[in-house]
This record gives C-alpha cells, sequence and structure tokens, in this order.
C-alpha cells in the first residue's frame, strides 16, 4: 500500500481538473492513502472528498498578505510538519509553481515527482521526473490529462475520466429549495455564471443579452455569482431590450450550494471559470463553456460532445493568458466571439 500526496493549492477549477487523478489512483488500489495539500479555494472539495484520506491545509491567501512575517514562517513549519508526520512514499506536484516548490521540497516523500517542464523552477523539489507526453505549451492538451499523467507514470489506468465530491448536506439542499421555491418546476433551469476572475475572460455584454433575450422565456433563469459580480449583472440586464425575468442568486450561494443547484440544472453557461467545471464535475448538467484569451482544448469540458461544449475563435493572438487585453487596436476582440447566435442554438437544442 502507498501513502500519496498530492500537492494543487489553488484555484478552484485547477483543483477539479486534479480531482480525477485522485480517483484513477483510488479506484487502481482502494488501500491506497492520498493525501491533499490544498489552499482556502478548492478547500470544500478536498474536505471529506471520498477518494482524499488526508486533507492538508495552506492558509495561502493569509501567507499571501505577510509572506515573510514570523506568523507565516511558524505555520509554514507546522504545515510541513503535519504533512511529514504522514511519512508519504510518492508526492505529485501538481501546481508545479513557485507557491508549491517548498512544500513539495520539505514534505518528506522519499519519491517526489513531478514533470521536467514544470514551471518556475518548480522542479528544483523533484527527484522524480516524468517527461511529458504533451509539452506544457501544447494547448490542445487537457490539463487534466496532464494531471493524469502522474498516474501513468505509476502504471495506474487513467482511461475512465471520474470526479469525487463530498456528500452535499441536507442544509445546502434545504438552502437551495428556499432559494429556488419561485421558479416554475414546468419549466428546466438554466443557470448563467457571466463572470469570473480575469476581466479578459469575460464575453461581451450584449452577447449575454443576446442570449438572455432569446432564451428567458422557456426556462427559469438563473444567475450565479459572487458579491463582486452584481455590477456585471446590472450592465448585462441593462442591454437587454425585454422584460426579462430571472432570479438572482449572485453572493448568494457558497460552493457546497452551488453545486446543489447545478444537480437540479439542465445548462449552465460560463466562462472559463471555477463555476463551469463545477457544473462539469457534478455530472449532471449540460455545460456551455465561452473562451477568449484561455484555450478550448486545454481547459474545456470534455468526456460527451453532445453535453459538453467549448466555444472561442480562432485569432492569431489566441491564446494569449493575459488578464486584460494588449492589444492597440480592435482590443478586446476575443470576447466578442463566438456569436450569441451560437450559444442559442445549442441552449435551444438542449432544451428540447
Amino acid at each position: 500500500m502507498n501513502k500519496i500526496l498530492i500537492i494543487r493549492l489553488t484555484s478552484l477549477g485547477d483543483v477539479i481538473f486534479t480531482i480525477p487523478l485522485a480517483c484513477a489512483l483510488k479506484n487502481h488500489d482502494p488501500d491506497t492513502k492520498i493525501g491533499w495539500l490544498v489552499a482556502e479555494k478548492g478547500l470544500e472539495l478536498v474536505k471529506n472528498n471520498p477518494c482524499v484520506d488526508n486533507c492538508h491545509f495552506v492558509p495561502l491567501a493569509e501567507w499571501k498578505k505577510h509572506p515573510f512575517s514570523l506568523k507565516t514562517l511558524k505555520e509554514f513549519i507546522q504545515v510541513v510538519k503535519e504533512i511529514r508526520k504522514e511519512q508519504y512514499d510518492i508526492a505529485f506536484d501538481c501546481q508545479q509553481m513557485l507557491k508549491s516548490l517548498f512544500l513539495f521540497e520539505f514534505c518528506g516523500a522519499k519519491r517526489r515527482i513531478t514533470f521536467k517542464d514544470a514551471r518556475e523552477l518548480s522542479n528544483l523539489g523533484g527527484n522524480e521526473f516524468i517527461t511529458p507526453k504533451k509539452p506544457f505549451r501544447d494547448f490542445e492538451y487537457h490539463i487534466v490529462e496532464r494531471n493524469l499523467d502522474f498516474a501513468r507514470h505509476l502504471g495506474v489506468n487513467s482511461s475512465e475520466l471520474q470526479f469525487s465530491l463530498p456528500e452535499i448536506s441536507q442544509k445546502a439542499k434545504t438552502g437551495i429549495d428556499e432559494l429556488t421555491k419561485s421558479l416554475d418546476k414546468s419549466k428546466p433551469m438554466v443557470v448563467l455564471s457571466p463572470a469570473t476572475t480575469w476581466e479578459n475572460k469575460h464575453w461581451a455584454e450584449e452577447n449575454w443579452a443576446n442570449v438572455i433575450e432569446a432564451i428567458h422565456a422557456k426556462c427559469n433563469l438563473v444567475f450565479t455569482g459572487t458579491d463582486k459580480d452584481t455590477a456585471i449583472l446590472d450592465s448585462i440586464l441593462a442591454k437587454t431590450n425585454e422584460n426579462i425575468n430571472y432570479l438572482n442568486l449572485i453572493g448568494k450561494t457558497n460552493v457546497e450550494e452551488l453545486r446543489e443547484l447545478f444537480l437540479r440544472a439542465k445548462v449552465v453557461i460560463s466562462p472559463d471559470s471555477g463555476s463551469a467545471y463545477l457544473a462539469w464535475a457534478s455530472q449532471k448538467p449540460a455545460v456551455i463553456t465561452i473562451f477568449t484569451c484561455t484555450p478550448p482544448k486545454r481547459f474545456g469540458a470534455y468526456g460527451n460532445d453532445e453535453k459538453y461544449f467549448s466555444l472561442g475563435s480562432n485569432l492569431p493572438c489566441q491564446p494569449c493568458f493575459k488578464k486584460t487585453c494588449h492589444l492597440r487596436g480592435n482590443k478586446n476582440v476575443c470576447r466578442k466571439s463566438p456569436k450569441p447566435n451560437k450559444i442559442i442554438k445549442i441552449v435551444n437544442n438542449l432544451l428540447q
């Protein structure tokens, strides 16, 4: 029996992209003990996950505020002591960035496995290196498959994509019951999560408005997001020409409640964001993900072409991975594609 430590601290989407690795390892040998180093955003999905035996929390957000304080140093040492106490046989650095380097190097695992092309010198913490099946900059190789290459390195079959998630509490279910009690139960639910943390990932507001006008009458239209997304929704709705029936849940759900909401949805539409991948991991709704500055084949939901749709355009500047557009002319052109009619057609087909 092996004890394996997975290091994937952030973000919500990237934690979701790593869960199939834990599933593959656990399915191969149920006696394998899986530990996971995770920060704030992915904690709810790792803690009590049926494929994770030990969840090690890293308060990364607080450390970033005070990186050189004595308190941060003490907490770092405490985390290292905690994981070294478990005596892991193997550690996988799925973060592969400077933020994971020292935790990886000092974790105490006998085999510290990473990719030869890991970023930001993070491979300095490893002692066993995988030659990647595809280079890191191959944007057509999905990040989930790259994570699964860790399992393949150990001879673990990872041909079947699986997600494991913690059981949803009755409290969360009751909370969503209350929040959605006004909806017409005869109509399917379409959830729109139009915002994410990167401005350059946002689809044009007039495009969202066109989609909303086309579909709102045939479904329960529900908006989700964080408190910071209220202004974006207001701007989108201001561009519509009709009285739109909708339910605004922006800022009203945590991750667990959002999962429950997605389980009740027929369709989820979102930019490249944690919401899109949380919906995908639930394996229930159809997911339409809109890409601007990031590559669809690298991050888009996959596994069923009739259920998962990743749409973008094919501009010379894509993918740029920039949080703000750096073009001097034709600025933010990627945010105007795809055209709303493409999304409307897919939604109409899914609602039939």
